[in-house]
């Protein structure tokens, strides 16, 4: 499974609201190989559905990973914050053993 957090669900509905994104459209979530840790995550919308992806849903909002991505992503929660530390989407990742200061990457 794959969580969204309060935050981040309204900032992606907004986001889709003000691109003028159809009900189709869901946010991707990827882990590829790279970073200072070693795996990044990528996150992006997306309108279509591949044969190996995994589908969740959460508060209002589609979340779609591949099944290599979702062995590193499982049970992981996507955040938003806005406050003065930092603004953005992060990943809070159970599976991660580290992460880099700007948690970008992350090694399980």
């Amino acid at each position: 499974m794959l969580f969204v957090s309060d935050n981040a669900s309204t900032k992606i509905k907004t986001i889709m609201q003000e691109e003028h994104m159809t009900p189709e459209h869901f946010v991707r979530v990827s882990v590829l190989g790279g970073g200072c840790s070693g795996l990044s995550y990528k996150m992006d919308f997306d309108d279509k559905i591949q044969s190996d992806d995994q589908v969740f849903e959460d508060k209002g909002i589609k979340l779609v990973t591949d099944l290599r991505s979702f062995l590193y992503v499982c049970n992981t929660t996507l955040e938003y914050s806005d406050g003065l530390n930092g603004k953005g989407f992060e990943f809070k990742n159970p599976n991660a053993t580290r992460t880099c200061a700007c948690g970008e990457s992350f090694a399980v």
